[in-house]
């Protein structure tokens, strides 16, 4: 095993974050089949998606531990094995309380084994163009709106939701254990001396790294973020539905959503690496903030796909960021702890977005609240990031 190995991981990361958070997101396609077919409410089946973001912020952290204390390996197989049994177990569910439990408790804790760990698994085998490796290992997510969702879409016409869910759980399993069995730790990581260790950097406490001015930022901007986006991504296929949009159509506005996702991450990625990564996610947030307010004057399908373009590029290229500030801020000797921590913030606010949106939904007939509501939060997450301290990782201070 050399250093080319690191590709390996590299390409590994991607399939993994993309079979398992695209089945997890897959749920936003599920939602009016699920509706149509057993009269549930869709605030009460988005409340799984929100349980599944509760559930994998806690999992992001524990599974960021683990795989600094274990290794990445044995968290991504576990995560593995447990997603394809829990969509098989929702698929099987037979009244709302129990899909929202098997969904959004067992998903949610399954799909948490794969982001922080495989994003802090990369930055260890990288030293130069890490932002652009982390990128691509999180492009994987940009990839699922193209590839799981359509999927998941010609399911349920061919057979029904059911069934459809079903099969997803059997591809996780086919694709996701073959994949996790290719992890490895990096030579030096493996089998460093004492002095490679030392060249780390000197360990901080976790205490003093949690109450650090530069975790807090890092987890503000992470959960504001993640609060403004996450209700119009899962929201996005049944608004455009309302506004006319033909289903198969609408589905393929997430998809456009996905694309643009996978280019901002590589563009935003690069110009990380070349001009520094503090400005060029601040400039990803305003971005994200304006195209957000823009949905409430669109309702075409050709207007749905400009926009598509400008707001997934958006999201799609500042999130594999904050994995890189956590690695320059803290050092690879605990980054699974402190980016599953800061993953956990993040997944709190992408909790909000489901639940509230589908609230607003039920009880105005329309989303243009949510839109109104994501799009300050969006600023909010532009004026926290505007604080981030220099970049220092020695001698970090309490805030």
């Amino acid at each position: 095993m050399n250093v080319s190995y690191r590709w390996v991981i590299v390409a590994a990361g991607a399939l993994m974050t993309c079979v398992a958070l695209g089945a997890m997101f897959s749920l936003a396609i599920f939602q009016m089949p699920i509706a149509t077919a057993t009269n549930w409410s869709h605030a009460g089946i988005a409340s799984a998606m929100t349980l599944n973001f509760l559930v994998m912020g806690l999992g992001g952290f524990l599974w960021g531990a683990a795989s600094d204390r274990f290794g990445p390996r044995i968290v991504v197989l576990t995560g593995a094995v447990l997603l394809g049994l829990a969509l098989v177990l929702a698929s099987r569910a037979g009244s709302l309380l129990e899909f929202q439990l098997t969904y959004g408790i067992l998903v949610g804790l399954a799909a948490s084994a794969f982001f922080a760990p495989m994003i802090a698994a990369t930055t260890a085998w990288f030293e130069e163009n890490r932002s652009l490796a982390v990128s691509l290992v999180s492009a994987g997510m940009g990839v699922a709106p193209m590839t799981i969702s359509p999927f998941a879409r010609w399911l349920i016409s061919t057979y029904d939701w059911q069934t459809a869910m079903m099969l997803i759980g059997c591809l996780a399993w086919i694709l996701l254990v073959p994949a996790a069995l290719l992890v490895r730790r990096p030579p030096v990581a493996a089998g460093g001396s004492a002095a490679d260790s030392a060249a780390e950097g000197p360990s901080v406490p976790l205490g003093q790294i949690f109450r650090s001015p530069q975790f807090l930022v890092l987890g503000g901007t992470f959960f504001a973020c993640c609060a403004a986006h996450s209700g119009p991504i899962f929201h996005m296929v049944s608004y455009a539905t309302i506004c006319g949009v033909a289903p198969m159509a609408a589905v393929s506005i997430y998809s456009v959503e996905g694309l643009a996702g996978l280019g901002g991450r590589l563009l935003y990625g690069t110009l990380a690496d070349r001009v520094g990564v503090k400005p060029v996610l601040v400039a990803g947030l305003l971005v994200q903030a304006a195209a957000l307010a823009t949905y409430l004057l669109v309702s075409e399908l050709d207007e749905f796909y400009a926009l598509a373009v400008i707001f997934g590029s958006a999201y799609g290229g500042v999130m594999p960021l904050y994995a890189v500030l956590a690695r320059e801020y803290f050092g690879p000797r605990v980054i699974g702890t402190v980016f599953g921590a800061a993953t956990m913030l993040s997944s709190i606010g992408m909790a909000f977005g489901p639940l509230v949106g589908g609230w607003i939904f039920d009880t105005f007939a329309n989303y243009s609240w949510l839109f109104i509501g994501s799009s300050m939060v969006g600023l909010g997450a532009v004026a926290i990031a505007l604080a981030f301290p220099p970049l220092r990782r020695v001698g970090l201070q309490p805030a």
